[in-house]
């Protein structure tokens, strides 16, 4: 679906497009992606032909080969997901995506690279609670439904780990399942300390 929107100058703002879920973002060389709603995760893989998710991106984020040095680079549609193509000469209008894209990049980053994959799933956890979900009367409800499989390409492991943890965490009272979406408990600690 193509549709053009008409700014009240009467110039013709950039195409935004509809794109199904699991479908993927023609990525080019000099164009970058707005995302109007919906989730889009980019990816690489490494020579061993392993996954590895570079970032989820919602509303108001933007991506693209621009912003990125992996190759290949590819933008699946986690969602359904509504998105304005942005040529160079729509760039400056879009520096505070822009800027957010580079603190998220980070954040994500410095979750992945916390520690153990236990600690490094709590973090993720976390932050997908914060930014993709809702608050719920247990804690905050992460609403983006990703696969097991997803959460390992997000913390750099497997999906047997990831599905074990997810046991283990919600055993301990540290998340809650609800109509198959996960709920973070912000009052639990899942983290056992020792003394020295």
């Amino acid at each position: 679906m193509l549709l053009s929107l008409a700014t009240t100058q009467g110039a013709i703002a950039p195409p935004v497009r509809t794109f199904a879920r699991r479908s993927n973002l023609p990525l080019l060389p000099n164009q970058l992606w707005q995302v109007h709603s919906g989730v889009v995760r980019t990816l690489t893989w490494t020579e061993a032909g392993e996954v590895v998710t570079l970032g989820l991106w919602g509303p108001g984020d933007v991506l693209g080969v621009p912003l990125s040095i992996a190759d290949p680079l590819q933008a699946e549609c986690v969602t359904e997901v509504i998105a304005r193509a942005l040529v160079p000469q729509d760039w400056p209008q879009v520096t505070d995506a822009l800027i957010r894209h580079a603190r998220q990049t980070e954040e994500l980053l410095t979750i992945v690279r916390s520690g153990p994959v236990q600690v490094a799933l709590i973090r993720v956890l976390n932050w997908l609670a914060q930014r993709f979900g809702n608050d719920h009367d247990q804690g905050r409800r992460i609403t983006l439904r990703l696969t097991h499989q997803e959460l390992a390409d997000l913390v750099g492991s497997t999906r047997v780990t990831v599905t074990k943890l997810l046991s283990n965490l919600e055993r301990q009272g540290f998340i809650h399942r609800h109509q198959r979406q996960i709920v973070v408990r912000p009052d639990r600690d899942p983290f056992w300390h020792y003394e020295i």
